[in-house]
């Protein structure tokens, strides 16, 4: 993070790294999740998940206790692995580690390999993941886990005309917004992870231990015969990026591209499809576009005032920040929790040219954040419900995005992919100034009506 070195995080603004690899396999098709660690760390991300989502999520635990931490946990990993595949019945097990099975040593791929090796998984394909927090956030685990199930899956294979489409943790609500683009552009996909309906279904009045839906291991294994791969990933680290691995060991094609929130990062995502179906544009999704532009000119003026502090997961705040600056709302403050992104060098491209630019942060936590934003003049915010108490402590309004949202209904439907979505997005952000502003006027009017009148008696 720029400025000062901070010793501690105060209420830090991001989550664990394993939570994020729980999101990825949620998105496989009859996935299961185990976390290797103490109990704790699952209840935590069931609690988290469960109220952004609004959904039973159901994340299963080795439960690792002192006794394990001397001695190893390989017996409470066998049993359970026994216990979901017996309760469960997945045809995928994604196995993610935790600080403390990784502190003390736990050889994941060994475990697990000779579990298998034994004829004990009963035709379950186990995934294990190293994801322990103090190595990265829940940014780092969603990437890590997609790498790690892609890499486990793809092999060579025909050549085909399905494209591969690789998303980051956005909402529900915005990958069914892609996945609308690519029908109506008539372009065959495979999406990964998909987890639009296991994370977001309707109601079935019936429980069910693993939700229909997700990307199915017999389509991932196919995306290394596909002619290109569209990932959504500017600022995923090298390493993590399941396109980059497509493309070094495969050969397939990778078309990096920000994600479709904003005018020009939609641009650029239709002129992608545009070369990979030889279709033109739609009138539909140029209707769209026309009516987002209206929005932008309606609303510029009022923009113009916003001094937003935009936080969170690296490729929201990436395009969060450019769709500002199309409206002419320059940020006060940039900031995400993660620490090894490419989020930096991609903002300063991007401010390239404005005038007050603001301050960028990587691995802040929100008591840097709101220090910054106050001292910096911000009137509006855009993230998650972490960053409540700038509202609470310092009045600065916020557009809810991203994950977590569990102090509001409906964060899993936060819409803001595609023209349709931007626009959607531009409304909200546009009416929280209106509203600010409107909110207050009258009370600094009359403070100043005050101060006059105390003014005048003095001088009397």
């Amino acid at each position: 993070m720029s400025g000062r070195a901070r010793m501690v995080n105060e209420n830090q603004c991001h989550t664990c790294m394993p939570l994020g690899g729980v999101m990825a396999f949620k998105g496989i098709e009859n996935a299961m999740v185990l976390v290797h660690g103490s109990q704790g760390c699952s209840t935590y991300m069931r609690l988290t998940t469960c109220e952004h989502y609004n959904e039973p999520v159901d994340i299963a635990s080795t439960s690792l206790n002192e006794k394990q931490t001397i001695y190893g946990g390989e017996a409470n990993l066998r049993k359970a692995i026994d216990n979901v595949i017996r309760v469960y019945r997945p045809k995928v097990l994604g196995v993610l580690t935790t600080c403390l099975a990784e502190t003390i040593g736990e050889d994941m791929d060994r475990m697990v390999g000779a579990y298998v090796r034994e004829g004990n998984a009963e035709g379950v394909d186990i995934i294990p993941v190293s994801t322990p927090s103090y190595a990265g956030t829940n940014t780092e685990g969603f990437w890590a886990a997609t790498r790690q199930i892609v890499s486990h899956y793809a092999s060579p294979a025909q050549k085909h005309r399905k494209v591969n489409v690789i998303i980051p943790h956005i909402s529900t609500a915005d990958i069914r917004e892609i996945k609308r683009i690519l029908g109506i552009m008539g372009v065959q996909y495979t999406l990964l992870p998909d987890y639009s309906m296991t994370l977001d279904r309707p109601c079935a009045g019936q429980y069910q231990k693993i939700a229909p839906g997700g990307t199915s291991p017999a389509d991932i294994a196919l995306m290394a015969g596909a002619p290109v791969t569209v990932q959504f990933g500017t600022t995923c680290p090298d390493g993590l990026s399941p396109g980059l691995y497509l493309q070094q060991e495969h050969g397939v094609p990778l078309i990096n591209l920000p994600l479709p929130i904003g005018l020009q990062n939609t641009d650029l995502f239709l002129e992608a499809l545009e070369d990979i179906s030889g279709h033109p544009m739609p009138e539909q999704l140029d209707m769209e576009r026309g009516w987002l532009l209206d929005a932008m000119a309606d609303s510029h003026k009022y923009n113009a005032e916003g001094r937003p502090v935009i936080y969170g997961e690296p490729e929201l705040v990436y395009a969060y920040a450019s769709t500002c600056l199309e409206n002419g709302a320059v940020p006060a403050v940039l900031a995400t929790g993660t620490q090894n992104s490419k989020l930096l060098a991609r903002l300063n491209f991007l401010l390239t040219g404005v005038d007050e630019p603001p301050e960028l942060m990587e691995e802040a936590d929100f008591a840097a954040i709101e220090e910054a934003a106050v001292k910096a003049g911000a009137n509006v915010a855009i993230g998650h419900s972490g960053g409540k108490f700038l509202a609470e402590r310092s009045g600065i309004p916020i557009v809810r995005a991203g994950f977590p949202v569990h102090d509001r209904v409906g964060g899993q439907r936060i819409f803001s992919a595609g023209y349709a979505g931007t626009l959607a997005f531009l409304d909200r952000f546009t009416n929280t100034l209106l509203e600010n502003k409107y909110g207050s006027y009258r009370l600094l009017k009359k403070e100043e009506l005050k101060k006059h009148e105390i003014s005048t008696t003095g001088d009397e």
